[in-house]
């Protein structure tokens, strides 16, 4: 990791990010005292360690990782999305979106305002998703573009 992310990250994490992370954190224990919740408590840990320290890090789909469709499992993740985005995950994109707006207003905020942006996609639905470092995450999604580009080729 480069010495700008390492900074981005210290600054990200004193100033709120071990707060945010932490609220993700709790949101999964929640969700991990039912059987039903699992699903939604593997994402919110996911995602809390990714907010703890977003820089160099990305948010990709695990269908671009492993380069396989996903099938029935798809369908799932999707009900299972659509049933997180309604209560939760549209409040949080209305939160990321509105701080990554308030970090814009400076030149300093600018990447912080970016990381609130990544966070709020990958908070309206984030069964499926995986962290990853931002250059497997670079890799992946071109793999899975010349695929598709191939597949367009035939």
């Amino acid at each position: 990791m480069g010495p700008i992310r390492l900074i981005l990250n210290i600054l990200w994490f004193v100033l709120g990010g071990l707060i945010a992370g932490l609220a993700w954190f709790v949101a999964g224990a929640i969700a991990a005292i039912t059987i039903i919740g699992l699903p939604w408590a593997f994402a919110c840990f996911r995602i809390g360690s990714y907010t703890l320290w977003p820089f160099g890090r990305d948010v990709v789909w695990a269908s671009e990782l492993t380069g396989r469709p996903s099938g029935a499992m798809g369908v799932l993740r999707f009900l299972g999305n659509v049933i997180w985005f309604v209560p939760i995950g549209f409040t949080l994109m209305v939160i990321h979106v509105a701080a990554a707006l308030a970090c814009f207003v400076t030149i300093v905020g600018i990447p912080f305002g970016w990381a609130h942006l990544k966070l709020a996609a990958a908070s309206v639905f984030p069964l499926g998703q995986r962290v990853v470092a931002s250059d497997v995450a670079d890799l992946a999604r071109r793999q899975s573009a010349s695929t598709a580009l191939a597949g367009w080729r035939r």
